[in-house]
C-alpha cells in the first residue's frame, strides 16, 4: 500500500504531502471524528487515504481509539498531524513512540 516517502506517485500528477487530520462526522450538535490520512490540499470532510481511528468527544470521558501501527507507520513516511490531530497522538504516547523507533528526541511540552 505505502512506498517510499509519503506522497501520492501517479505519473503526470503532483504529487502532495500526507496530512494526519480529524474528519468531522455525526449529526447536528453531536459531531465526532475520525482521524484520517489525507492529501493536504483535499477539504476537512472530503477524499482521504485511509482511517486511522476516532475521536468522540461527546462521552464522558471523551473516547479515542487509535491503530497505533498504522498512525506510527504514516508518521514515519513523513505525515504531518494537525495540530489537534498532534495532540490526541501525543495524548496516546504514540509520539513518543515514532521519536524513539527514530532516534530523535521526544517534544517537550511548550510550558517548560
Amino acid at each position: 500500500m505505502l512506498s517510499g516517502p509519503c506522497v501520492a506517485h501517479n505519473p503526470g500528477r503532483i504529487d502532495l504531502p500526507v496530512k494526519l487530520r480529524l474528519r468531522r462526522m455525526g449529526a447536528k450538535k453531536r459531531p465526532f471524528y475520525r482521524m484520517v490520512a489525507a492529501k493536504s490540499t483535499s477539504p476537512r470532510d472530503g477524499r482521504f487515504i485511509e482511517t486511522i481511528g476516532y475521536y468522540d468527544p461527546c462521552t464522558e470521558p471523551p473516547t479515542l481509539k487509535l491503530d497505533a501501527d498504522k498512525a506510527i507507520r504514516w508518521l514515519q513516511n513523513g505525515a504531518q498531524p494537525s495540530d489537534t490531530a498532534r495532540a490526541l497522538l501525543k495524548s496516546q504516547g504514540i509520539l513518543d513512540q515514532v521519536a524513539a523507533l527514530s532516534g530523535k528526541p521526544a517534544e517537550k511540552p511548550s510550558g517548560e
